[in-house]
Parts: C-alpha cells; sequence; structure tokens
C-alpha cells in the first residue's frame, strides 16, 4: 500500500462549499455547511462530536439535551449520505460524577431512528489515557458504523490479512488439491488489531494521539489519522467524497487526502480551523509527520522502568 503523504501534491481548499475542491474547510457550526450539500452526494462520514463536556463553544448540559441536540446533525448527516454510503461515529463514554453512561448505546437508538442500519461496532482500543482511582481506567472507544441501504460499498480487497495457512489444500473431495481459501488473504473479521494489519483479533489497536505521537496538536482530544484511514480504503472508492462535521484539526481531511478522495469538514474552533489548514499545506508540501498506517505500537521490555528504580528498592 502507497502512503501518498510522501509525494507533494496540489491540493485546492475552499472555506464555502465547492463540488470542485479537493478540501472544504468551513470555519463554523456544521449546520450552517450541511445545508449547502446536496442531498445523496456523500460517499463516508466519519466523526467525533463533541462529548458534552464544556468546551468553550458548548455548554454542559443534561444527557439527554445533549443528545437531543444532536439530532438535527444527525439528520442533516442522513440526508447528504449517498444510498450506498457509510457513516462511521466514533464516541467514548460520559460520565457524570464517576457513573459512565456509554454514549454509543444511547445515539445507536437515534441512528436507527432515522432508518440507518448498523453494520458493526468496532471497538478502538489504545494502552493510554487519564488514570481513573475509583473506577478501572478507559482504554477503549467505540465506532458504530452504519449504512443507508442495504446495497453499499465495501471493499474487501484492500483490508484482507493474511492467511493463517496460504499453502493450505484440499485434501479431498472435487476440489482436491486446490488452494483452500483466497489467495489474496481472508475476510477479517468484524473488529481488528490493526497494529499486526491483522484485522483478525477484532480489536482496532491504534495510538490515541498523546505528547509523543508524530500528529500531535494542542488539540486535546485528537483524532488520530490511522483510524480514518481504514474506514477510507474499506468503505470508499478513490475519488469518493468524506465528510467530517466535526473537523478539529483536519485529522479526517488528512486520512481521506492520503488515498485520493475529496474531504469536507466544519470546525467552529478558529484556533484548530488554523491548525488544520497548516496540517493541509505541510501535507500538499509532502512534509506532514504522520504516524504509517500499520506501525506496531511500542511495547516496552521493562527494562526502562527498572533502570529508574533507586537501588535501594531492587
Amino acid at each position: 500500500m502507497m502512503d501518498l503523504f510522501n509525494e507533494p501534491r496540489q491540493i485546492t481548499v475552499s472555506d464555502t462549499y465547492n463540488v470542485d475542491a479537493d478540501v472544504v474547510l468551513f470555519d463554523g457550526d456544521c449546520s450552517a455547511l450541511l445545508k449547502n450539500i446536496p442531498s445523496n452526494s456523500v460517499d463516508m462520514i466519519i466523526t467525533s462530536p463533541p462529548y458534552n463536556i464544556g468546551k468553550k463553544y458548548e455548554k454542559k448540559t443534561t444527557l439527554q439535551s445533549y443528545l437531543k441536540s444532536q439530532e438535527p446533525v444527525i439528520r442533516e448527516v442522513y440526508r447528504v449520505l449517498a444510498a450506498a454510503g457509510s457513516l462511521c461515529w466514533q464516541v467514548g463514554n460520559y460520565v457524570q460524577k464517576g457513573e459512565v453512561f456509554p454514549l454509543d448505546i444511547y445515539f445507536y437508538e437515534i441512528f436507527k431512528s432515522f432508518g440507518l442500519k448498523l453494520r458493526n461496532r468496532i471497538i478502538w482500543r489504545f494502552n493510554h489515557g487519564l488514570h481513573c482511582t475509583k473506577r478501572f481506567s478507559g482504554r477503549y472507544e467505540v465506532i458504530l458504523w452504519f449504512t443507508k441501504s442495504d446495497e453499499y460499498i465495501f471493499n474487501l480487497d484492500p483490508v484482507r490479512i493474511p492467511a493463517k495457512y496460504p499453502g493450505k489444500r484440499h485434501f479431498k473431495g472435487p476440489k482436491k488439491g486446490q488452494l483452500s481459501g483466497n489467495p489474496l488473504g481472508k475476510n477479517p473479521s468484524d473488529i481488528w488489531d490493526v497494529v499486526k494489519q491483522d484485522w483478525e483479533d477484532e480489536v482496532w489497536d491504534i495510538p490515541n494521539v498523546k505528547a509523543n505521537h508524530p500528529e500531535k496538536t494542542e488539540h486535546p482530544c485528537q483524532f488520530p489519522v490511522e483510524l480514518v484511514q481504514r474506514c477510507v480504503l474499506a468503505l470508499t472508492q478513490p475519488e469518493g467524497t468524506v465528510l467530517d462535521p466535526y473537523g478539529g484539526v483536519g485529522s479526517t481531511i488528512i486520512g481521506a487526502l492520503q488515498h485520493n478522495r475529496k474531504a469536507i469538514a466544519a470546525e467552529q474552533d478558529p484556533k484548530y480551523i488554523s491548525v488544520a489548514r497548516g496540517r493541509i499545506q505541510k501535507f500538499a508540501e509532502g512534509t506532514l509527520s504522520l504516524r504509517p498506517l500499520g506501525k506496531p505500537i511500542h511495547k516496552p521490555t521493562g527494562k526502562e522502568r527498572t533502570a529508574q528504580i533507586p537501588l535501594e528498592w531492587k
């Protein structure tokens, strides 16, 4: 698989909806952008919506009020989604006074009310995050993959995994001597261990964007580009259009551009808009730092910790 981000490119960027632009980066609320996008025109929607945690442009409210406020956006993304398109909604947990409310469970009913069909509930696992003191530390989030219809884009070959026994053949019957599996690899299960480029263990093990991550910006909840790439490859065709209504610092845009898709995103924080523009520019120049697709996650050997322990503790 070729990593396109190393190759300088000409990229056209528009701040308003423009069907001919490579990137539409809208500075403002996504509702204003969505109303200008034609119905059934977007091939994939992937986003991580606000979690109702009280960012400066959102007012923290009750869980039910928060979910209610999301319904108009979901109605619009449903409208603009193509008949063969997919929606990937990535969420974590809403926590109030130590009680956990899994947002994917609450969002599921909203999506079903619009007639969307759940194809997979994908687990994204990461090994670093805040440590809890009164419950186990959270180390995963969920991607709900919905389609608008039963006829949807799903590209299996780009995401096939190596067969465990690639040369295995039928040992009896009419197919005796023939390969028993697909020579391109096998169909992955519905949860993927990306770190092995294996997709088999049913967990997307992708590091979240923390201090030492090459993609780290000032955004506190940054979306890893690697997560976007998997969805782009499997659920869209080249030249397709990918939409992120909560664009942040542009990770969805970069993931789409890497694989020759157009991108549309909205973000209402001017600071993040500026960061996103800078990342797009660096991508166009071939200088953007990104974590390579499928790169193994660093696993400490244990020696690092031992070296820091005082002798009297050993």
